[in-house]
């Protein structure tokens, strides 16, 4: 995400530099966009920081370790967790730098198009700076709360699209045990109430045809959901149908799913009831 995210960046107008923890990916990218390859301890110099890596955990040690300059915006696109955006926040503040928590969705194909929605939190006044930078890879960008704020909402978000997803395909099994044509079924559930970007996009483009396309790994979303669960448990709610998802998405384990597409999810449900979706 972040390789496409930080090609939109140039139009800005302003100097681009980029560093990844694999320097040649860098350089790459910058013979391929224009951007700068720098090290590390330079590009925290700049006025506004991106940060998109896997964990909130990442980002904290990255962060101790190459501290960002008085006056910057860290932007940090990770889907991470709503506890380390505060903590980071405040942080931030002993170097005069404010920490913008901006997770992303869209997926891949939305940061090669610069069409990503953007869930922000922390200080308005900063979100208003850091906007005009932030659209070159958005279609939509929305200030949602305070820090912490945007890290819940994709959190929240994913959680809902695996809903989504694992809703879609027990649906559809139940049709094939029924000799229905799936095709044929998801085409009518894509004209009528019950469909979702899940049964437009990913069911008939990953799932029935078997190709499981990796674009966001299954562990990156069993980390979300655990996410949003813990935020259950900290406000002491009785939300059972997100404590449905963890387990269910959770059926495969973490060496694996960091191999997989997050739609394999639903050859958990395939091999239960031993019923292909294709």
């Amino acid at each position: 995400m972040g390789w496409h995210m930080a090609s939109h960046l140039p139009k800005t107008g302003l100097e681009v530099l980029v560093w990844n923890r694999n320097f040649d990916k860098a350089v790459l990218h910058a013979e391929t966009f224009g951007t700068q390859a720098a090290a590390i301890e330079d590009t925290v110099q700049a006025d506004f920081i991106f940060s998109c890596l896997p964990t909130s955990a990442d980002v904290e040690q990255l962060i101790a370790a190459h501290p960002p300059k008085a006056g910057s915006i860290w932007i940090d696109c990770t889907s991470g967790v709503p506890e380390s955006a505060q903590r980071l926040s405040q942080q931030l503040k002993a170097f005069g730098s404010i920490y913008l928590d901006a997770p992303v969705s869209g997926q891949t194909i939305g940061a090669e198009r610069g069409t990503l929605t953007v869930m922000i939190g922390g200080d308005a006044a900063a979100f208003e700076q850091a906007k005009p930078v932030i659209d070159a890879f958005a279609g939509l960008i929305e200030h949602v709360g305070e820090s912490g704020a945007g890290f819940a909402v994709k959190a929240v978000n994913n959680t809902l699209m695996a809903a989504h997803l694992w809703a879609l395909a027990e649906g559809l099994t139940l049709l094939k045990s029924k000799q229905v044509d799936l095709a044929s079924a998801l085409n009518c559930i894509n004209h009528s109430s019950g469909k979702s970007s899940m049964s437009e996009n990913i069911m008939a483009q990953r799932v029935l045809n078997r190709r499981f396309d990796k674009t966001f790994a299954l562990d990156l979303l069993q980390k979300d959901i655990g996410i949003a669960v813990s935020l259950i448990a900290e406000e002491n709610l009785q939300l059972p149908a997100m404590h449905l998802v963890q387990q269910q998405f959770g059926l495969i384990e973490k060496p694996h799913a960091q191999q997989l597409d997050f739609s394999a999810a639903v050859q958990s449900l395939e091999q239960i009831n031993q019923i292909e979706l294709s």
